[in-house]
């Protein structure tokens, strides 16, 4: 039986095979964020298998999902895409049981997981309820320091920050939530905390609050966007959320720019009880409280 599927969509679809075991699958790739082709492959399949965590599972198989211009690059690029993927994969006691490659205009990697979860465990965004606190398990800003990488223009220390994010698996912060009965959440990838945080509210029927001096950044986030290195995604997240976004008073245009930052392999948003969040933030060192969930319409609502 499905249990969680396309409508209302969540991070992975999940298949009840009895009354204890269900299946946790997903496919998720994209095209390349960082030059290196081995920590690109890396990334992408860390990526993929946080889909799997954000519903509280635990990835055990995955196949390759490749698109090559055989054309344009050395096939040791490709090589070294599989082996970072490969790479991530052992790291996480996951099996690549192979996969399928075609011939694309622009590369592309990605992964098809399937992992397991007990169904009175999973996560999902329509779980989320008013009165939790929502805790973010990364900090923000992977797709503007991109863009300013794009240009030549991002410092070494950003550029390790950013990929020491997107290589953290999000596999503790899964583990973290079963711990502590934690059963609403999603990560948070291309639509950004806007975009996924009106998702909980639509889900769930609830208000979202976020104050963003409470979130946490990535080491020349801020810069980036002053210097307006901003990706297309993030102005279509604000277009996205517009109708549904609520700011208040000392609100800035580059706290509302970070709020819709496109994330790449990003952290996890996990709506925690209230009496739990202590417990989560001791669990998961860099995880920090940025903000609630209210009674209300499903709004996304930021405060300075």
């Amino acid at each position: 039986m499905l249990l969680v599927g396309a409508n209302p969509g969540d991070d992975a679809a999940v298949y009840s095979l009895d009354d204890g075991r269900a299946l946790v699958f997903t496919v998720d790739y994209f095209t390349p964020v960082v030059d290196n082709p081995y920590d690109y492959g890396y990334v992408a399949a860390i990526n993929s298998m946080s889909d799997v965590y954000a519903m509280g599972g635990n990835p055990i198989l995955a196949l390759n999902v490749a698109g090559f211009p055989q054309d344009a690059l050395p096939p040791w690029v490709m090589a070294e895409v599989l082996k970072g993927g490969a790479t991530a994969c052992a790291d996480e006691n996951v099996v690549i049981g192979g996969g399928h490659t075609v011939s694309t205009p622009e590369i592309l990697y990605g992964l098809a997981v399937i992992g397991t979860v007990e169904p009175d465990k999973m996560v999902t965004k329509s779980s989320v309820k008013p009165g939790d606190v929502l805790v973010l398990t990364k900090p923000i800003g992977t797709g503007v320091i991109s863009t300013a990488a794009k240009a030549d223009d991002a410092e070494t220390e950003w550029l390790d920050a950013s990929l020491a994010s997107m290589r953290m698996s999000n596999k503790d912060a899964a583990e973290t939530m079963a711990e502590f009965g934690v059963r609403g959440g999603t990560d948070i990838t291309g639509f950004g905390l806007i975009g996924h945080g009106l998702e909980i509210a639509r889900a769930a029927g609830v208000a979202v609050l976020f104050h963003f001096s409470k979130i946490p950044l990535l080491p020349g986030a801020l810069k980036a966007v002053e210097e307006e290195y901003i990706p297309g995604g993030l102005l279509k997240n604000i277009e996205f959320a517009k109708d549904d976004f609520v700011v208040g008073a000392g609100v800035e245009n580059y706290m509302k720019y970070l709020l819709a930052d496109p994330q790449t392999s990003g952290g996890i948003l996990m709506a925690v009880p209230p009496d739990k969040v202590d417990g989560v933030l001791e669990r998961l060192p860099g995880a920090s409280a940025v903000g609630e969930v209210l009674d209300g319409e499903p709004k996304v609502y930021l405060e300075p």
